[in-house]
């Protein structure tokens, strides 16, 4: 006669005892999977000038160097940076407020003054965009940073996945020939957007 409510008692004591383990048990495996999870991010890279080739090429082979699966999509001029040469890349001053005017010669009073000189001014002198450039370029040697094309191949070096555009690569009439061989694939937006849509950080500089 007892047997009856003996048994319900016993299911309703394994049912209460399923439910505490359970969400242990899921939460746990969870947290496991998450650990064992390699973070991904993805770049598009859109500038091909010589300040703006720093940051993908910064970001992207950190990330990798920390073991994150990266990719970085050259389009439009960014795909200046796939280049084999890249001697080309160049800094312009013009509509470029935020950009300090200093030398990187001189003693230390000269080298601390901000040469403010008005958009007018700047493009009325012949040659200034690359006597920026060459200043910028002396400005970088002289505090020690990697130039592009190390930068380039250290992200190389660590496993990033180099993407070019090939709508841009049409559109500007270049060939996969004018680019360095590693690039991994030459691709569109429609391969591209799923690879983002996936990543755990997606940035567009």
């Amino acid at each position: 006669m007892d047997a009856a409510p003996n048994q319900v008692m016993i299911d309703d004591l394994i049912k209460r005892r399923l439910d505490e383990l359970l969400p242990r048990k899921i939460d746990e495996a969870l947290a496991k999977r998450e650990a064992e999870r390699t973070p991904s991010m993805t770049i598009i890279a859109t500038r091909g000038t010589l300040d703006w080739a720093y940051p993908p090429f910064i970001l992207s082979s950190t990330a990798a160097a920390l073991g994150w699966n990266v990719s970085v999509f050259f389009t439009f001029y960014g795909l200046q940076l796939l280049r084999k040469d890249l001697s080309h890349l160049k800094v312009s001053p013009l509509g470029n407020p935020a950009m300090p005017m200093k030398m990187p010669f001189g003693p230390d009073w000269f080298r601390g003054i901000n040469w403010n000189m008005p958009n007018a001014v700047q493009s009325a002198i012949p040659g200034f965009e690359t006597m920026c450039s060459m200043l910028m370029k002396q400005t970088i040697k002289n505090a020690g940073v990697a130039e592009i094309g190390e930068l380039r191949g250290m992200a190389m070096d660590a496993g990033v996945n180099l993407l070019g555009c090939q709508m841009t690569v049409d559109l500007f009439g270049f060939t996969h020939d004018d680019f360095i061989p590693e690039v991994k694939d030459y691709c569109g937006a429609a391969t591209f957007l799923p690879m983002a849509m996936e990543a755990d950080v997606s940035l567009f500089m």
